[in-house]
Parts: C-alpha cells; structure tokens; sequence
C-alpha cells in the first residue's frame, strides 16, 4: 500500500491551497514558489486521478472530491503532529495553549485575561475552543478548561468555579408570558444546554414544580447559543452562575427569581502531570488559580 500513498508535500500544497483558496497564499504560508505548489497540487491530482481545483484567474475553487478529501487530509496532519508532540515532546519553545469551552472563555476568561496581561506582556497565549467529548490530557494543549465533577484519572485538576443555576430570560418575554413564579414556566420553551449532568429537573425539583417536563423544551451544545435565543425571546435559559454575570450586567437577560440552586458540577482547570511542562503554565495556573479566590 506505501506506493499508493501520496508524498507528504503534495498533501501539505493541497491543504494550504484548500485553505486560502489560492495558491499564492498557500505557497506563501509554506514558503515555496506559486509555481511549486501549483506544480505539487497538479502532481497529486494526477496521482489521484481526481480534479481538486476549478482554477479561476484569481481564485480557486475546491471540487466535491477535494470537499471530501480535505478533513481526512487535515485529520492526518493533526493526528502525525500530536503523535510527534506526544513522543518528541519538547513544547517549551512554544506559546502556552489553553483550551476551554467557548462559552467559559467569552464569558469568564475574557474578561479577566486583560489582567493577567498587564501583570505578563510579553507571554502570549493560544486560547482554542473545546468540542463536546473531545480528549482530556490531549498533548497539543498545556492546560485544559473542562466542565464536570473533577473526576479524571491520572490527571491534575484544580476548581475554578462554585456553580449554582437559576432560569434567565427576556425582560420582554417576562412581561408577554407574566412569569410570576417557577410554575409560571409551563407556558415557556425551556432552553438547556447539552452536555450538563445537572440542569432543569435539579431546578425545578427544588422549586417545587412539578406540572412541568423539562424534556420537552429545546437543546442547545453551548450555553452562548442558549443565551441569544433567550435574549430574542424564544424561551427561558437555565444558566450557570460562573457564566451569566455579562447577561445580567448589560440587561440583555433577567432573573426571574431569586431562587439559585447549588450543583456538584464546575469548571476545573486540568493538565497532564506526565507531560513535558511549559515554563509558562505554573504562571498561568497560579494568575487563574487567585482570580478564583478572589471570587472577581
């Protein structure tokens, strides 16, 4: 099968070229010659038998077999670097890269980070956002923001939120629906967000509600999406505290109850005690680690 594999160059044109959808860029990024990509692309279509590219005169255009073939391209590529960062190791030369949920880095991360780049200007940071199920202690990142109860063996966690929830909504949909108390909440489409252990039947148990199945309102895969559809007025978000404090600072969102129900589960900050440590992570661990304690 080796001589039916393509060289790892024409892969690497393909993909840059995919990517910027022009071979000037792509040979730029790679820094070779626009006519040595175009020449690596053509070689790979002619290996293939396949046509990659519609060639406008200032732009390319991917066909539907270069639309299939790209994310097993790029797959490879991630899986042969992350391999070689796993085996070689040495990342120390490297930024800092931190992964978190999308909705923990706009909401809690974000504001924050401008204080710990006043105090650190010249250590940079690469912040990627996390997928549902994606690998805990994956060596392409130094430290991992992840949602849950603490419990990943063999790896270092420390918590960085006290999580309680309580419903959010429109002032306008409060108004229209005259949410007065939480049985009031069966004439709205309850909004929760995938992945959570704990979301509205912890809530409403503790409400005392009971005419009211939570199965049947809408799910959403990040709690950003949740609060735009509550604050156009689709439905009630059940929110994290740790995530809401922007919503209800800016009036986008309302609180329709005082009534805040504590959950196991929070935000912790992971990384790998048998990976190769960055010079830069006990920095970062120790500037996330007293913005917790300092509950800002």
């Amino acid at each position: 099968m080796a001589h039916k594999f393509p060289p790892l160059v024409w892969l690497r044109s393909f993909e840059a070229s995919a990517r910027h959808l022009s071979f000037t860029l792509a040979a730029k990024e790679l820094n070779l010659t626009q006519a040595a990509v175009s020449k690596q692309v053509k070689q790979l279509e002619f290996h293939l038998r396949q046509k990659l590219f519609v060639r406008h005169p200032r732009s390319l255009e991917m066909t539907k077999t270069a639309e299939s073939y790209l994310p097993k391209v790029r797959d490879a590529f991630e899986r042969l670097s992350a391999g070689t960062q796993e085996v070689f190791g040495n990342r120390r030369s490297e930024i800092l890269t931190v992964r978190a949920a999308v909705g923990f880095s706009v909401n809690w991360l974000a504001p924050r980070l401008p204080k710990f780049y006043a105090k650190h200007p010249d250590i940079p940071i690469r912040l990627v956002s996390s997928v549902w199920n994606e690998q805990v202690g994956n060596p392409s990142f130094d430290l991992d923001v992840r949602y849950g109860t603490g419990n990943w063996p063999d790896m270092n966690a420390d918590r960085l939120t006290w999580e309680t929830i309580t419903p959010l909504c429109s002032s306008d949909l409060l108004t229209q629906k005259k949410i007065l108390q939480p049985s009031d909440l069966a004439g709205c489409t309850l909004i929760d967000v995938l992945g959570y252990q704990e979301g509205w039947p912890a809530w409403l148990q503790v409400a005392g509600v009971t005419n009211i199945d939570p199965g049947n309102g809408l799910q959403v895969d990040t709690s950003l999406l949740a609060f735009e559809l509550a604050s156009s007025g689709l439905g009630v978000a059940l929110a994290r505290s740790s995530m809401m404090h922007h919503e209800l600072r800016t009036g986008r969102l309302v609180a329709p109850f005082e009534l805040t129900v504590p959950i196991q589960e929070a935000f912790y900050l992971v990384s790998s005690p048998q990976q190769d440590s960055h010079p830069h992570l006990e920095i970062f661990r120790d500037w996330i680690l007293s913005e917790t304690e300092q509950g800002s």
